[in-house]
């Protein structure tokens, strides 16, 4: 397959980077093809032009600045998420990743006199997502229901690739974690991906 995997994280020794590289390796070793956008270390620019949101709703959408992007999200084939959660919500480095690039004729059509969205993504079949959380699990599940969890699932990819699979591992109270905690999370991403495989 081709997977495409976006990290988002600012330090080059995180634990997002870490969690990226470990799918990176188990992708490859299972023989697909594997292309990483690193969006920090690109210097990728998260905020919407003037010229791409005023062609948001016109005939085509100006997405000059974006062709290695669009080119990557249209021919992936399983998506890897690679970020930090931060107050309950994407950074924001990914979160303009995703409002400059799942744009109209990319990720979307408009439906007619704005209703429903038509999906466009129809050769992705699984995103992953991995995520890490200064909290612990209970204020993530029981106190705010997974916000991020419901953006990303129905929000955006059941709205853009209807058909993927979807898959969600969050390392939480990662701010001192054991390595030993790593180590089994690192595990879970690998049989989650070898599932996929």
């Amino acid at each position: 397959m081709n997977c495409l995997v976006v990290l988002s994280h600012p330090l080059p020794e995180s634990l997002n980077r870490h969690f990226a590289e470990t799918a990176i390796i188990e992708l490859t070793s299972a023989g697909h093809k594997v292309e990483l956008l690193d969006l920090y270390r690109t210097e990728f620019d998260p905020r919407l032009t003037p010229a791409e949101r005023g062609s948001y709703y016109g005939g085509s959408f100006d997405a000059a600045a974006l062709e290695a992007h669009v080119e990557a999200l249209r021919e992936a084939e399983m998506l890897v998420l690679v970020f930090p959660t931060w107050w309950f919500g994407l950074p924001a480095m990914l979160k303009g990743w995703v409002d400059r690039v799942f744009a109209p004729g990319i990720a979307f059509d408009h439906g007619s006199d704005f209703g429903p969205i038509k999906p466009l993504l129809g050769k992705l079949r699984h995103v992953v997502v991995v995520t890490t959380l200064g909290s612990p699990w209970w204020v993530d599940r029981l106190v705010m229901r997974r916000p991020v969890r419901r953006i990303l699932k129905w929000g955006l990819f059941k709205a853009c690739a209807p058909k993927a699979r979807f898959a969600m591992l969050s390392f939480y109270a990662a701010e001192k974690p054991r390595p030993e905690r790593v180590m089994r999370f690192a595990d879970a991403i690998r049989r989650q991906l070898r599932e996929i495989a």
